[in-house]
């Protein structure tokens, strides 16, 4: 029996081989592979798709958060609160700058900034406010950005694994000051290697963000304004891209039947939290990522030896993949435990760690590839009941 992947991008490379290869070739034929018009038209169009007036590619979801930090000028000792629960670029960039991300612990069920704890966490050094869109579910902006019109913040979204998700009818990444996106060969808007873009509707900070991602400069030649770095999208992955963005749509609804089969498969499974879109938003799943309670709840989060990490190895027994997003919270890596005098505890994040588990999700996963997924976690849960 084959074994089912966590994710499987060649099944969507079958459906769009020709139009992606005859991109590619225009592209290799054209002699223009860096900047040119297959990229500005890719900015065009993805700028549309999201609702803003300006999009500025890049190679990078990390160099999108980076380039937007810069942009808005924030400095060493800055604050920008975040989320510890997230992949660790979204903190990684503020600290590259030199400026402190200040953690904020997460709400249970959506894994998703704790708005209350946002607004605790504002002092006299905080400049900036970055939420994670996680596993492709929103944040409640219209909240969010009340806290930071209230205080004079701007708001950085980490729409890395959000691209086409929706708050209040309005897309992520057109709702804060800037919008940061990934196209990771993963995520729902994937290239075939790295890629990423920053949208806003101001176009001061766009003309920055063009300006730092090409050396600092601003309209080519050898004058430099400012230390910028190489981040420019190449044209290859720009017509991919552009070839893919007329499909997400449709890949992000197929994701929301893949999700709402595994909820009706799995919704009366004792010892499982399911995860759920938030009232008001959209989601686009970009993960299906369930909670699996430990049978010791106040477990020191660990990658050796709990209920999940035990469940996941059965599952793997049993031919289904299955992903961790995140082992570890941010706050407790080496690298930020080490630098605080005192570290906070953020215990949903902690216990969250402990618990997570991401199933298969693809937008071409078939009905019986979820029931086999369905039926081991079922099985595994129950031998371990017994």
């Amino acid at each position: 029996m084959s074994k089912i992947p966590p994710f499987d991008l060649s099944e969507q490379y079958k459906i769009i081989g020709d139009e992606v290869n005859a991109a590619v070739l225009a592209v290799l034929a054209s002699g223009h592979y860096i900047g040119g018009a297959a990229v500005e038209t890719f900015e065009q169009q993805f700028a549309h798709y999201i609702g803003t007036s300006e999009s500025i590619a890049c190679n990078s979801g990390t160099d999108a958060l980076y380039l937007a930090l810069r942009a808005l000028d924030i400095k060493p000792g800055d604050e920008v609160i975040t989320t510890p629960f997230t992949f660790i670029a979204t903190a990684e960039v503020v600290s590259a700058i030199g400026a402190t991300p200040v953690f904020v612990d997460i709400e249970a069920h959506t894994f998703n900034l704790d708005l209350d704890r946002v607004q605790a966490a504002i002092t006299e050094r905080t400049r900036a406010i970055l939420p994670v869109h996680l596993f492709g579910q929103p944040v409640d902006m219209t909240r969010l950005m009340a806290i930071a019109q209230a205080h004079n913040l701007a708001v950085i979204e980490d729409c890395a694994q959000a691209v086409g998700a929706e708050w209040a009818g309005q897309k992520v990444g057109g709702i804060g000051h800037i919008g940061c996106f990934s196209f990771y060969p993963t995520k729902n808007l994937g290239a075939c290697g790295d890629g990423g873009a920053v949208t806003t509707n101001d176009p001061t900070i766009a003309a920055t963000i063009r300006m730092l991602r090409d050396h600092g400069r601003r309209a080519g030649g050898y004058y430099h304004e400012a230390i910028g770095v190489n981040s420019r999208l190449d044209a290859l992955q720009a017509a991919i891209l552009q070839v893919k963005l007329r499909y997400l749509d449709i890949w992000n609804d197929q994701r929301r039947a893949v999700a709402d089969r595994y909820q009706q498969m799995l919704q009366h499974v004792p010892g499982l939290v399911l995860p759920q879109e938030p009232a008001g938003g959209k989601g686009v799943w970009n993960q299906y990522t369930l909670r699996l309670l430990n049978t010791a709840p106040h477990q020191t989060p660990s990658n050796d030896g709990n209920h999940r990490d035990q469940v996941r190895q059965q599952l793997q027994a049993e031919g289904v993949s299955s992903m961790v997003y995140y082992p570890l919270p941010l706050h407790l890596q080496p690298i930020y435990k080490d630098q605080m005098q005192a570290p906070k505890s953020h215990p949903i994040a902690e216990q969250i760690a402990n618990e997570v588990l991401s199933l298969p999700m693809f937008p071409e996963m078939l009905p019986e590839q979820q029931e086999r997924v369905a039926y081991a976690l079922k099985d595994c849960l129950s031998d371990r009941a017994a």
